[in-house]
């Protein structure tokens, strides 16, 4: 392929080895349309058939046209990565998130061996193009400022975040994919589990018990609320959390002074990165920790960061149920 390959070097050329996206987009937290992404993301998908290309798919960006069912896909998120990963296929390049940048042990070989194409925030665009990809997936609040080089090297698909419109970003992905009806098959069995998993857990304690979801990152501690990947688990589980965590966001910020505000029947707690960067070890040291009924009482649990908080993806919320049942004993 001497034309396309001649293509792919001239895209290289024109295009800076790194490139990271400063501006906050207005989809991140607390910009002015984080609460609308349910909204936005209506209509995303394709009118095609199941096989039919070339197809059109509409998107956080526009619309972009696939000659072709891909074969060369690169991710540029985690959600994206177990989207891919769940219906299939193994990518040929990732970016891979600058607090955990290998493979997520839950997804393992069935990842393959892609590529590493630089972080979520700071994108390795040479690497891309030499990947020769036939697809890029990622959001808009990743990376819309380089969608238009993305767009040059590879068609190009965005959802507009990742995180509690997980769902609707799978369903999107899938499109693109030719894959909508295993998508659609995945997110109703999900559903199902869901349910399961807070009946059961119901069965066993005698009552739904209060989650708080606890992460320790660097500079900030969060209460994740409704509107994140593990907020929307929880709601599906019917399984509820303290009034510190139900606000409709994101989550909830927390100093270490404060952290009696994440006390609730269950904590389970996780560290984003190096917990040394973090404020992790004083706060689980000190006598305020020490001093919550969940603590007191053997219910607060570690878990891991990589599926209740980055895993942004069926696969992950399948994996968060199974261990939100251990955890809560059921």
């Amino acid at each position: 392929m001497p034309k396309r390959a001649a293509l792919l070097v001239a895209v290289a050329l024109t295009l800076t080895a790194c490139s990271s996206t400063p501006d906050k987009p207005t989809v991140a937290q607390g910009g002015e349309d984080f609460g609308k992404a349910y909204e936005l993301s209506n209509g995303f998908g394709t009118t095609q058939k199941p096989g039919e290309f070339p197809r059109t798919i509409k998107h956080a960006m526009g619309e972009t046209k696939l000659e072709k069912k891909p074969e060369r896909v690169v991710v540029l998120d985690t959600g994206e990565l177990d989207n891919v990963v769940a219906l299939g296929i193994k990518p040929v390049g990732i970016a891979y998130t600058d607090g955990s940048p290998t493979m997520p042990t839950y997804i393992g070989d069935k990842g393959g061996t892609p590529e590493n194409v630089g972080t979520t925030n700071n994108l390795n665009l040479e690497a891309i193009t030499k990947l020769d990809p036939d697809l890029i997936l990622g959001s808009q609040l990743r990376a819309e400022a380089l969608y238009p080089k993305l767009a040059a090297i590879a068609p190009t698909v965005f959802s507009v975040r990742p995180g509690y419109v997980w769902k609707e970003n799978f369903l999107l992905n899938a499109a693109a994919l030719d894959r909508q009806a295993d998508a659609a098959k995945m997110l109703e069995d999900y559903t199902n589990k869901a349910t399961e998993t807070g009946n059961a857990i119901e069965k066993k304690l005698g009552v739904r018990p209060t989650v708080t979801a606890l992460r320790f990152m660097p500079g900030r501690i969060r209460l994740y609320a409704k509107k994140s990947f593990i907020g929307t688990i929880l709601i599906d589980a019917k399984i509820g959390q303290p009034t510190s965590s139900q606000v409709d966001d994101l989550a909830a910020e927390v100093s270490a002074e404060q952290i009696g505000k994440a006390d609730g029947d269950f904590i389970l707690y996780s560290t984003y990165g190096d917990p040394a960067k973090t404020a992790q070890a004083s706060v689980l040291g000190g006598p305020l920790w020490t001093g919550l009924n969940a603590v007191k009482a053997g219910k607060a649990k570690p878990v891991l960061d990589e599926t209740y908080f980055l895993g942004l993806g069926v696969l992950a919320a399948n994996v968060v149920l199974d261990d939100m049942k251990t955890q809560l004993g059921a």
